[in-house]
């Protein structure tokens, strides 16, 4: 897959209020048509010369990385993490991102289409969480063997098309996930008779990405799904640990900080963006949520020369 398209595939200006971040495409490489993708850190340099990688970018696409040697760093929604032998990074559609330092690392990105793991726990576990976490010493040589055994089949498929089985690899991705997360994590308990709360907080999870742009209450998306307010508030706390209202106000406020940073769309325009009715209330709600006016907060960003506005900080690694 490229996953740094040219200009014409991807939005990177940043005038009358368009996105500064690459919008990216699940487009995998011919032949690799299978719903996931294996690549290295190493082969990524060869074919990204021009260092695209270090720009920010937004996929529609899950993005799985496991550093197996060396180190660097990485961001992801104002985090920035350093990387070093054992790090996992999970990077989920949506989320903008960009490799600040990849040079002298080497591993495995596995890039995959949201559905195409085999259970819906292990794609909703950890969605409110860090995208970055170290496997211990114990847990990290098993880790390598089941994101080689997913390369080896995944190489296979894309050269013996014959011997190609999607399910096969919805599988091992299954098992990397697994292997790679967080030991405090698990996946909730699957119901197949769809009424727990996993299909719970999936489906409040998917209406507050299509809807918190104008619905601000947990009342709206308990109205439309057809679930009391209290049940979208216990499988949201399942899930992620917060209320309800919690995940949709961080929702709306993560927005705020993209729009804010990456664009250069005046704090009236922000509101009007994300469905408040005036620049006081959205001012009050940033306010509540950071300690900060949108404006103070944006000026605490202090930005730097170059293609992106708050690089990680400390030196790079020799």
């Amino acid at each position: 897959m490229d996953m740094f398209p040219m200009p014409t595939r991807g939005r990177p200006v940043v005038k009358n209020g368009h996105t500064a971040v690459r919008q990216l495409r699940y487009l995998p490489a011919v032949g690799a048509a299978y719903g996931v993708e294996v690549l290295s850190f190493t082969g990524l340099r060869k074919t990204d010369t021009e260092r695209r990688r270090a720009r920010l970018q937004r996929p529609d696409f899950h993005v799985l990385a496991l550093v197996t040697e060396g180190s660097g760093a990485h961001e992801a929604d104002f985090q920035h993490h350093r990387l070093h032998e054992g790090s996992v990074v999970w990077i989920r559609p949506g989320v903008v991102h960009r490799w600040s330092d990849i040079d002298r690392i080497d591993g495995f990105l596995i890039l995959f289409q949201p559905g195409f793991l085999p259970d819906l726990g292990l794609e909703t576990t950890g969605a409110a969480s860090t995208v970055c976490w170290r496997l211990s010493s114990q847990a990290l040589p098993l880790a390598v063997l089941a994101a080689e055994h997913l390369e080896r089949e995944h190489r296979t498929a894309v050269r013996s098309p014959r011997l190609a089985s999607s399910a096969l690899l919805s599988h091992l991705l299954a098992a990397l996930v697994l292997r790679v997360l967080p030991e405090a994590s698990a996946p909730l308990p699957h119901n197949t008779t769809g009424s727990g709360p996993l299909e719970t907080f999936h489906a409040y999870r998917t209406a507050v990405e299509e809807h918190f742009t104008e619905w601000h209450q947990v009342a709206d998306y308990a109205q439309e799904l057809g679930y009391d307010t209290r049940t979208l508030t216990r499988a949201t706390r399942a899930a992620t640990g917060t209320g309800a209202k919690t995940f949709l106000d961080q929702r709306i406020l993560l927005e705020a900080k993209r729009l804010l940073a990456h664009t250069d769309l005046p704090v009236g325009s922000c509101a009007h963006r994300l469905g408040f009715r005036d620049t006081g209330n959205f001012t009050t709600f940033f306010r509540r949520q950071t300690g900060l006016a949108p404006t103070a907060w944006t000026a605490s960003l202090h930005p730097c020369p170059g293609d992106h506005p708050h690089p990680a900080p400390g030196p790079r690694v020799p």
